[in-house]
C-alpha cells in the first residue's frame, strides 16, 4: 500500500485539478446564456424526451432502475489487466491507487469510443434520431460512472453511492459556481457526522442533475439536429461529454480513496515528495 507521503502528493495533484475546474472558457460562458431561446427552438417531442430523464434519474437513485451495471465484468477487466484474482468488491479496495487510476482512464477511453459511434450513428437523421441519442448517452454515462466507482471499491448497489455518482454526472457539466458547490459537498461526503443529512439533502436535490444535464445538451445537440452534418456534431459532442465525465469521476473517486487511506496514518505528516 502507498506511503503517507505518496498519498499526500496524490492529493495535491487532485487539488490542482480541482482548481483547474473552477474556471470556464469564454465561449462556454457565452453558450450558457441562450437556454431560454434553445427551449423555444427545441421541438416538443425532444423536450419531452429530455424531461423523462427526471423520472429515470429518480428511479436510478431509488433502486438502480435499468441502469445498474454488472460488477462481474469490471472484476474480469481488472483481473485481465493486473493478473490479480478479483472475485468481490472488497478485493478492489486493495488495489494501488495508480492501478485504479489507469484502469479508470482506460475504461473511460473505451466508453468514449462507444459514445462517439453512438453520436455519429444517431446524427445521421438529425432531429429525427436525436431522441434516440439522449437516453443512449445517459446509459453510457451512468455505466461509465458505476464502473469507475467499482474500480475504486465502491458499490453502486448502495443508494448513497448512486447519489455520489449523480453528483459526478452533475459536476462534469456544471458551471463554475456549480462545480465549486459540488466540490464542497463531496469533500465531506464520507464524514460520519455528515452522512445522513448529506444523503437526504442530495436526494431532495437530484432534479438539479437532470436540469444541468439538459443544459449541457443545449447548444451541442442543437447542432446535431442538422441531417448528415449531425454525424460530426453528434460524434464530437458525445465523445467530449463522456471524456469530461470519465475524467471527473476518476479524479473525484481518487480523492475519496486517498482521503480514506490517509485516515489510517495517525502520525505527523511527512514532507511532500518533490
Amino acid at each position: 500500500m502507498e506511503s503517507k507521503a505518496l498519498l499526500l502528493n496524490e492529493l495535491r495533484e487532485i487539488e490542482k485539478w480541482e482548481k483547474d475546474q473552477k474556471g470556464l472558457w469564454f465561449w462556454e460562458r457565452i453558450t450558457r446564456l441562450p437556454f431560454k431561446m434553445l427551449d423555444k427552438l427545441t421541438p416538443r417531442f425532444i423536450q419531452e424526451k429530455i424531461g423523462t430523464l427526471l423520472n429515470e434519474l429518480g428511479s436510478y437513485i431509488q433502486d438502480g432502475g435499468k441502469y445498474l451495471t454488472n460488477e462481474t465484468k469490471v472484476f474480469q477487466f481488472i483481473q485481465k489487466k493486473t493478473g490479480r484474482t478479483v472475485s468481490q468488491l472488497s478485493d478492489m479496495n486493495e488495489l494501488p491507487l495508480q492501478v485504479m487510476k489507469q484502469a479508470s482512464l482506460e475504461l473511460g477511453s473505451q466508453r468514449k469510443k462507444a459514445a462517439t459511434i453512438q453520436g455519429a450513428g444517431t446524427g445521421v437523421g438529425g432531429i429525427f434520431t436525436l431522441a434516440i441519442d439522449i437516453p443512449a448517452l445517459l446509459a453510457i454515462s451512468l455505466k461509465t460512472l458505476q464502473e469507475i466507482a467499482i474500480i475504486h471499491g465502491y458499490n453502486p448497489n448502495d443508494k448513497k453511492e448512486r447519489v455520489f455518482i449523480l453528483k459526478c454526472l452533475q459536476f462534469s457539466s456544471a458551471d463554475i459556481v456549480g462545480k465549486q458547490a459540488i466540490l464542497d459537498e463531496l469533500s465531506v461526503y464520507d464524514s460520519e457526522s455528515q452522512q445522513t443529512q448529506q444523503v437526504m439533502s442530495q436526494l431532495q436535490g437530484w432534479r438539479e442533475v437532470a436540469y444541468t444535464y439538459r443544459d449541457q445538451f443545449g447548444w451541442k445537440k442543437l447542432l446535431q439536429m442538422v441531417p448528415v452534418a449531425g454525424i460530426i456534431f453528434g460524434a464530437f459532442s458525445n465523445r467530449s461529454m463522456v471524456s469530461d465525465l470519465s475524467e471527473a469521476a476518476t479524479m473525484l473517486y481518487q480523492k475519496r480513496r486517498v482521503l480514506q487511506r490517509l485516515d489510517k496514518f495517525p502520525d505527523p505528516d511527512p514532507p511532500l515528495i518533490k
